[in-house]
């Protein structure tokens, strides 16, 4: 049975960007609704009990038929959301980059604000709801979008960084203002956690 992992920070950590109550709301009813219907697709299928989350949504094509939606919807939800918080932090410092994760941007996308201002660029675009992503792949940095909760994972991409831009991740604070939230969402990165990921890919 898959489990909402514990939040790395309380639901106020990171205002004034993103507000406690949509916090809580994000984390608390939207997450744990995948993890439920996640659990719930899997139950009568015993013998996928040891995969893991990235196991099952980077190979849906290979579960059963019967389950292969309710996984990539809940699985990928439950997998995108977690990445999500675990790439936020109250103690960003967006002028102190690891050294591999800024050696990376640049020598991919020129400099910070150049990535900055494509990976907004992707998001703001991103039609309905969705994703916007920094992935590695093939040994380079790509940014790309997915529809719903469709992860990278399932198109051979590593994920190291993801932005949620369905409307339940900033309707409260931002209504339908999302290049606001995303502007915001800067502050908030935890570029360790990227880097990261980047020496896994």
């Amino acid at each position: 049975m898959f489990k909402l992992d514990d939040l790395p920070y309380d639901y106020s950590a990171l205002e004034p960007y993103i507000d406690a109550q949509t916090m809580e709301i994000h984390y608390s009813k939207h997450h744990q609704t995948y993890v439920d219907k996640l659990n719930a697709a899997l139950k009568d299928f015993p013998d996928l009990a040891d995969k893991n989350i990235e196991e099952l949504v980077s190979s849906i094509d290979n579960l059963p038929a019967t389950i292969q939606v309710p996984v990539r919807n809940n699985g990928g939800g439950h997998y995108n959301h977690t990445l999500f918080w675990q790439s936020m932090t109250s103690d960003n410092d967006q002028n102190n980059l690891p050294t591999n994760i800024s050696d990376a941007i640049n020598n991919a996308f020129g400099d910070l604000e150049s990535f900055k201002a494509e990976f907004a660029g992707v998001a703001i675009n991103r039609f309905g709801s969705g994703w916007a992503w920094l992935v590695g792949k093939d040994g380079n940095l790509e940014i790309i979008s997915t529809a719903n909760q469709d992860t990278p994972l399932e198109l051979g991409c590593q994920p190291l960084l993801g932005l949620d831009v369905w409307e339940h991740a900033y309707y409260l604070k931002y209504q339908n203002r999302r290049p606001e939230y995303i502007e915001a969402w800067w502050n908030v990165i935890n570029w360790s956690a990227v880097a990261q990921r980047l020496t896994k890919n």
